[in-house]
């Protein structure tokens, strides 16, 4: 009762702070308040990240206040715990828990040693078995090594100190490998088509956290990071490689809060390097200049980076132009390929995009003044076509204005899936983040750009919870995914707009049987219940010790079942049969083999 007491007393402070922030930003006490960029009005800004002592200083000065760096105040305070003046000088506070810490070493440091610097993957001892498969001594590797045990040649901050952005990227994503390939997801293909252009996993993650930032802007918590983060790098990766999975430890988000320290979470998560973060954070900063009234998420993203980030930004010619050829990928695939509509009269127009697009990769090959004057020429021709095609009517909007640049849905759905790949331990990915409740309540801040509702959203974040199950095996997921196909509405619960835009979502692909029209829901839940039928028709094999484990993959398979039925466009063979003679086929077919397999070893002994 006190707990709940003290939850509903926070939430009216809260509610109380707001809505005296709002009435000091109203009202006449400030001369002048500036929007931060993407917000064009109090509505659009998170007030509980607004620095309220920033706001009451503005005030007694009587100058102008920009919310932005009240915000930015706000973010830097929350490093450092609440200090007040008055008071003896001798109290202060500590960072840690004593009770967890102990009492301190009493041996001495070891030396260190004058090798080479070690990698972080540790390496198993020779006397350890090597008949294993390599699967399962990887999966062994990660369940009884944490990373903080001592090695033969242990890390320093002096060997961290030499590591460049990428290189601690890359040194992190070895060991997230090493974890991840563990079992064979190959049959689980989801039923979409396959991009025209050469977009692959990380062009699609690189774009993701594009429209992540774009979303996030929107509501006015878009701000370029102004510190040297050296120091912070450094003790955040130490942190990471020393974290114990049974241990509680203080991490980052403990002493960070609010949107600047979630998009950092998800940066890290989605393995995005500081250099790219804050150049995306310039770009569309910039591409806001001179839209009064225009929000960030409206923006055609790929097109405004194209026009607002030069080559200068940018280490070398090649870094340069692999991130121009996605963004003209991305505009090719979202403008061109695969849409929701026809173009009609338009046609033609989609014709000249794809010339431009084309002459825009074609001057990287100029000398360095043509190769500017032509790609400058060209952007704003494209801008004079694409902008047209991005923003004309499509599937009924569910949110209002939305800028559709990307309205095949194949495409979207794929970008979304990177950012709920996002929610999983980036160093034990059969675990989910600490912060998934923020991460996917940040994520709805996308559904406006990428055209997602709550039947996509549920479909979606399944699929994935499932995909990650069958790579990890950890069971405690597959929970998960029952609990996400419970969400999914039914067809009678849904709205009339939901039902009209999932009925335009179509895909044709290539199937065993050829080409085949597949909905958004068959395209994600085939998959997965032709898994679960593979599995349970040989349960007496798959399952002979997991008895939890069948109940959970009958469960999936039964509610993957009932909403692919649903599907009225759905021709299966199935649509027949009930679920209890769908359970007697299980049980016949696993039957059936595990004869078969009997038998065939009695036939092999007896010819031995």
């Amino acid at each position: 009762m006190e707990e709940e007491n003290s939850i509903e007393l926070l939430q009216r402070f809260r509610r109380d702070r707001r809505i005296l922030l709002n009435f000091i930003l109203s009202g006449s006490l400030i001369k002048k308040v500036v929007m931060p960029p993407g917000a064009v009005s109090l509505e659009d800004v998170d007030l509980d990240q607004v620095s309220v002592d920033f706001v009451l200083n503005c005030a007694r000065k009587g100058g102008l206040l920009e919310l932005s760096e009240a915000i930015r105040d706000y973010h830097d305070s929350t490093l450092f715990p609440h200090m007040s003046n008055a008071g003896s000088t001798d109290e202060f506070f500590l960072a840690t828990n004593p009770e967890q810490s102990g009492l301190p070493p009493r041996r001495l440091p070891p030396p260190v040693p004058i090798s080479t610097p070690s990698p972080i993957l540790p390496t198993l001892s020779t006397s350890e078995s090597i008949d294993t498969e390599p699967f399962e001594e990887l999966s062994s590797l990660s369940k009884s090594q944490s990373l903080s045990s001592t090695q033969q040649q242990e890390l320093t901050v002096d060997d961290i100190e030499e590591f460049d952005d990428d290189d601690d990227l890359d040194e992190v994503d070895s060991r997230r490998y090493s974890r991840r390939v563990l079992n064979d997801a190959a049959d689980l293909v989801l039923g979409l088509p396959s991009f025209a252009t050469a977009i692959g996993d990380d062009d699609l993650r690189e774009t993701a956290y594009e429209i992540l930032l774009a979303a996030a802007g929107a509501s006015g918590g878009l701000i370029v990071p102004s510190k040297d983060k050296k120091k912070e790098k450094k003790s955040r990766l130490m942190r990471k490689l020393g974290r114990s999975k049974s241990e509680n430890v203080m991490t980052q988000s403990q002493h960070l809060s609010g949107l600047v320290s979630l998009l950092e979470t998800m940066r890290v998560q989605m393995e995005i390097s500081e250099a790219m973060d804050v150049r995306t954070r310039l770009g569309l900063l910039n591409a806001m200049v001179g839209k009064v009234g225009k929000r960030m998420d409206t923006i055609l993203i790929p097109l405004e980076l194209l026009c607002c980030i030069s080559r200068t930004e940018f280490s070398d010619k090649k870094s340069y132009f692999k991130w121009q050829k996605r963004q003209l990928n991305m505009l090719e695939e979202g403008l061109i390929n695969h849409p929701a509509v026809g173009f009609g009269e338009s046609g033609r127009k989609a014709n000249e995009l794809r010339v431009l697009l084309a002459k825009i990769e074609e001057s990287e090959s100029f000398p360095p003044p043509a190769a500017e004057m032509q790609r400058t020429e060209c952007l704003k021709s494209l801008r004079e076509i694409a902008l047209p095609l991005a923003e004309r009517p499509a599937r009924g909007d569910l949110t209002g204005e939305v800028c559709h640049w990307a309205d095949g849905y194949h495409l979207n759905v794929k970008l979304y899936e990177k950012l709920l790949l996002s929610v999983f331990d980036v160093l034990d990915e059969g675990k989910l983040t600490e912060e998934v409740e923020e991460i996917l309540e940040l994520l709805k801040s996308t559904w406006r750009i990428l055209g997602i509702t709550e039947t996509i959203h549920y479909t979606c974040y399944a699929w994935v919870l499932f995909r990650q199950f069958v790579i990890t095996g950890e069971q405690r997921i597959l929970q998960y995914v029952i609990e996400q196909l419970k969400k999914i509405p039914l067809k009678e619960q849904r709205g009339p707009q939901e039902r009209m835009h999932l009925k335009s979502l179509h895909s044709r692909v290539e199937m065993e049987k050829g080409f085949q029209e597949l909905t958004f829901l068959q395209s994600f839940l085939l998959p997965i219940s032709k898994w679960a039928d593979k599995q349970l028709g040989d349960y007496h094999l798959n399952y002979a010790e997991g008895l939890v484990m069948m109940e959970n993959t009958v469960a999936v398979a039964m509610l993957v079942r009932r909403l692919l039925l649903e599907e009225s466009e759905t021709a299966m063979e199935s649509a027949t049969i009930s679920d209890k003679e769908q359970i007697e086929f299980y049980v016949t077919s696993s039957i059936k083999n595990a004869f078969t397999r009997v038998k065939n070893c009695y036939l092999l002994e007896k010819e031995t």
